[in-house]
């Protein structure tokens, strides 16, 4: 049997390029993260929303 490995943040945000899509991983409360697959199109929709939130 493998050993229990507590759970954390693993690590900052990051963002790879696998193939056509690009891999997002965020870290969480609680342990864990966050595994997101997005298009080229979907990662430039999330910029232009990320940018208009935070030009305040």
């Amino acid at each position: 049997m493998a050993a229990m490995k507590p759970r954390t943040g693993d690590g900052p945000l990051e963002v790879t390029k696998e193939g056509r899509s690009l891999i997002m991983r965020v870290p969480i409360d609680g342990g864990g993260r966050l595994v997101l697959e997005l298009n080229n199109d979907e990662a430039a929709a999330l910029r232009d929303v990320l940018l208009e939130a935070t030009e305040a």
